[in-house]
């Protein structure tokens, strides 16, 4: 453990990400992990932003959950029971709009503890009116199907996973597995082995076609992440031998593999991918689901640790430095549908502390740190 805490005293030194976090300070020990947890839960709760239900909330949430299942804390557990009980755990108004579930995760996270119905049939009620309803009439039927943005991946199929096993309701399986096969085939770059951000963002030999300014195809780092968290919290629920495993499974693998040769020298990836020079600022939203996932896929056997294992290492090791005295995480990039220039330590958004927040959950149970 000492070459770890001058691996990462020396990481701070050097790091432009290094926050007030400095010194030897070994970031993989669990006491800290736990302490800066609820840190950064805490700092979070204090600085509210957006309507509870809103999709960024939902990301929030689901890394507090993830942080009250690691450290027990008492008051992480009341804050989300208050949360869902001031918004009558309710989703979005939006039934059709895969954001507007987000925050059903943590809904039907703390139902399976309270079995308290009233945390699960807001969301019931709107998953069956989404399914219900043609999809001629959807007011946001954007591109032909549902989910027609890589975000969505993480926003919605999760809840539909969690609720169909939850119930017993195998349809909402099955539908959200026809709605994820929907986006994969419109989004996903079986050459790149990414998802484009939307339909927008796929090559098509046209003259709408954008491009990054070294030529190469733009792939938001953000949305991969976000789908690669998705992927962790579908896999993770689905029985062993239910038939779309293996897709999952295999698609997380292929993606893990990509992403992991993206990663950048100081530890975190860049806001667009595979043009990371004109993107100089880490950006810790998606660099904070990459973490999640390696280190989930780590320790559940999909990742082999001898190659995965550096790499998670040296990004916890500088989302670490992201994270001020405070407890702020910064480097985050502001909402967008793009990769975005010009944010820096001061910008933070409760997306980017719910990803950190998720990859501290994985990074402790991480054996041979």
């Amino acid at each position: 453990m000492k070459s770890s805490i001058l691996f990462i005293a020396a990481m701070f030194a050097v790091s432009p990400f290094a926050g007030a976090q400095t010194g030897a300070v070994d970031v993989f020990n669990r006491k800290y992990i736990k302490e800066t947890m609820i840190k950064a839960v805490n700092w979070q709760l204090a600085n509210p932003k957006h309507d509870p239900r809103d999709w960024t909330n939902g990301a929030f949430y689901a890394g507090v959950y993830a942080a009250w299942e690691t450290t027990r804390s008492s008051k992480i557990y009341d804050a989300m029971l208050k949360t869902g009980s001031a918004v009558q755990w309710r989703p979005g108004s939006r039934w059709y709009h895969a954001d507007d579930y987000t925050i059903c995760q943590m809904y039907i996270d703390l139902y399976r503890r309270k079995k308290n119905k009233a945390m699960l049939q807001p969301t019931l009620d709107s998953l069956q009116k989404f399914i219900n309803t043609p999809f001629s009439q959807s007011p946001d039927g954007r591109q032909g199907i549902r989910w027609w943005w890589c975000d969505a991946l993480f926003m919605m199929p999760p809840v539909m996973v969690k609720a169909g096993i939850t119930t017993g309701n195998n349809e909402l399986l099955q539908q959200s597995d026809k709605y994820f096969h929907e986006c994969y085939d419109r989004l996903f770059d079986r050459k790149e082995h990414l998802f484009a951000r939307d339909y927008g963002y796929v090559i098509r030999q046209s003259a709408n076609d954008r491009w990054e300014a070294n030529g190469k195809k733009i792939f938001w780092s953000r949305g991969n992440g976000w789908v690669m968290g998705g992927l962790v919290r579908v896999i993770k629920e689905l029985p062993k031998d239910y038939p779309e495993l293996p897709f999952y499974t295999e698609l997380f693998t292929e993606m893990a593999a990509r992403i992991v040769s993206l990663q950048q020298e100081d530890g975190l990836w860049r806001a667009s991918l595979l043009d990371p020079q004109s993107y100089p600022g880490g950006e810790v939203s998606g660099s904070g689901f990459f973490t999640y996932a390696l280190a989930w896929g780590i320790n559940n056997g999909l990742l082999e640790a001898d190659v995965y294992l550096p790499a998670v290492k040296k990004a916890w090791t500088a989302l670490n430095g992201c994270l001020n005295a405070e407890g702020r995480i910064g480097w985050v990039q502001p909402i967008g549908a793009d990769p975005r220039r010009n944010f820096s330590a001061d910008s933070w958004e409760v997306y980017g502390t719910g990803a950190f927040l998720l990859a501290a959950s994985e990074v402790i149970q991480l054996k041979n740190k």
